[in-house]
């Protein structure tokens, strides 16, 4: 099948011309408003972003730190060894996530059913037992003033550690 084309002359619609009716809408406009709709969208976008990865980096590094610290109570001969070993433990924790070591953070022993922190800690090793080690660390947000209370929020990461049931006592 052939394509043929038509025999008579082209005619040619109606030259489109700038608009120049005194709305005050130019040619070119389109592109100011796009990035003033992108500034005013992606700044607070990027805002919440950043500011929940500083919430979740912190909520994952008190929970390294727990477990870190749970880990180095448990394998240490006396409890006052362990607590030392796991003081240096939670700081490295919070260290690798970026975190000041010792950074007005909190370590709390107390009984495997009870909340973090609780009246009546953990001070021995007993065979057979289960106790918590608690971390709590305040988050701060970014660009949050702190007379806010949301600025006042902390994070407590909580890792429950067995003592091995044949261990001395300690």
């Amino acid at each position: 099948m052939a394509v043929r084309s038509w025999p008579g002359p082209r005619v040619a619609g109606p030259r489109v011309a700038a608009r120049d009716d005194g709305s005050g809408i130019d040619d070119g406009s389109a592109i100011i408003e796009f990035i003033f709709l992108a500034v005013v969208v992606m700044v607070p976008l990027i805002y919440l972003v950043l500011a929940a990865f500083e919430v979740q980096r912190n909520v994952f590094a008190v929970k390294q730190a727990a477990r870190e610290a749970g880990r180095a109570v448990v394998t240490a001969q006396t409890f006052a060894e362990g607590a030392a070993r796991a003081d240096y433990a939670a700081d490295l924790a919070l260290q690798d996530q970026g975190l000041a070591p010792g950074s007005a953070r909190t370590l709390s022993y107390s009984p495997a059913g009870a909340p973090c922190p609780a009246a009546g800690g953990v001070d021995r090793l007993e065979p057979g037992t289960d106790f918590a080690v608690c971390v709590t660390r305040p988050i701060p947000i970014p660009g949050v003033p702190g007379f806010l209370p949301v600025s006042r929020t902390t994070v407590t990461g909580r890792y429950v550690v067995h003592v091995d049931q044949f261990r001395p006592p300690g």
